[in-house]
């Protein structure tokens, strides 16, 4: 008989994850950062997650364990198709052992493709409810360059994982209008929050130069080549640029900043801790994201806690952080010339830059993770309300 939960107790929750530090992106930051939360709540956390070759298969921090799958996944920046398919099958077992032995409540599961599959396995073998979180990648069209033909082929079998959750949450509108067009659902939308407690809330002066910084994957769906091309338009404005972060595009990147005489403006600080992301976002002033597509990128939230002005692209998703004119400038994609007009405006006037700065800073409580953690919640303790739920 199933053990019967407490509504308004504490929550037994295996959270599911293909991705999570020091694997992987902000799709991994947020389900640690929301995981340390709830386990401070009182919640009983299991993590099951990939790990590649060096990395030790059980981890306990933060009071809850991350059990990591061998999967044969050969790097921490990236993941590429096949890689997510081995993913799937290698975790299908470990996943279904744990669910039988720990007995959870409920199963967290962050991006339906490809995690979603090993969930509802479980689902459908043991009744345990779960919750999807789409990010983006893993709903159609959210990353057209890069799964498209993906979900020409595998569209239709992503439908029953779906419809079978006992809910579904978006990190940001933009995902939740395009998995409700896709599967003709209604997500929950709560954004990726972040301990706003840990950041000053004096937001310091410009520096001098002015220092943008860039995180994420150096692949397509990012655009950094785009980025720094704008940015070689300004060589005569005083600026510094830090990129954090690796991938495909990584050499390309270099080669362009030899060849535009950015070599002594750009520090490529490669691929790093949260922390030490942390530290360098710290330092900067501007974040510069010039990505083709995003869901809710937690870069730009942890950038209004740090209270760093946002230039970027007038996407679906930094429409959600970013009030243009206000915190940050938003620039369409078609237009090359309004980043150069952008990147000019926020270096041209310190005064300028520090209202941005300090307008992100007040911003950043909106994505505080308390009331984050108090949505998400929520929407556990409704899945579980419900007659019938474990």
């Amino acid at each position: 008989m199933a053990p019967q939960v407490i509504i308004g107790g504490p929550v037994k929750i295996l959270v599911l994850n293909y991705e999570y530090p020091p694997i992987g992106g902000g799709g991994g930051r947020v389900s640690q950062v929301l995981g340390r939360q709830l386990a401070r709540r009182g919640h009983q956390i299991t993590v099951l997650t990939s790990r590649i070759q060096g990395m030790e298969r059980d981890d306990w921090t933060d009071g809850y364990r991350v059990h990591r799958v061998r999967c044969f996944r050969r790097r921490a920046d990236r993941c590429t198709v096949p890689e997510m398919f081995a993913y799937v099958i290698a975790s299908a077992a470990p996943a279904l052992a744990l669910a039988r032995r720990w007995r959870p409540d409920i199963m967290h599961v962050h991006f339906a493709v490809p995690t979603g599959p090993v969930a509802y396995l479980v689902h459908r073998l043991m009744s345990i409810p779960y919750v999807i979180t789409a990010h983006l990648g893993d709903v159609p069209g959210g990353v057209p360059e890069q799964t498209e033909r993906l979900f020409r082929w595998l569209g239709r079998f992503t439908v029953p994982i779906w419809r079978a959750a006992s809910a579904v949450t978006a990190v940001s509108s933009f995902t939740a209008g395009l998995a409700e067009r896709a599967y003709g659902i209604s997500p929950v939308v709560i954004p990726n929050g972040m301990d706003v407690s840990r950041y000053s809330t004096t937001v310091r002066r410009p520096s001098s130069p002015i220092r943008f910084v860039w995180v994420g994957r150096f692949q397509a769906q990012k655009n950094l080549l785009f980025g720094l091309q704008r940015l070689a338009d300004v060589q005569d404005l005083d600026w510094r640029l830090d990129l954090v972060g690796d991938g495909p595009d990584r050499e390309e990147a270099e080669g362009l900043t030899r060849a535009t005489g950015l070599s002594d403006r750009v520090t490529f600080h490669g691929w790093v801790t949260p922390d030490q992301a942390d530290r360098v976002m710290a330092g900067a002033d501007v974040l510069y994201v010039t990505s083709l597509s995003e869901g809710l990128s937690l870069v730009t939230v942890q950038a209004l806690a740090c209270g760093l002005a946002i230039v970027g692209s007038r996407i679906g998703g930094l429409t959600d952080v970013v009030e243009d004119g206000v915190n940050g400038l938003l620039c369409s994609l078609e237009d090359p010339e309004a980043f150069v007009k952008a990147l000019r405006y926020v270096c041209e006037d310190p005064d300028r830059l520090i209202r941005m700065k300090a307008a992100s800073r007040a911003r950043a409580e909106r994505f505080d993770l308390e009331r984050i953690t108090d949505q998400y919640e929520g929407v556990f303790r409704a899945v579980l309300a419900r007659p019938g739920a474990r």
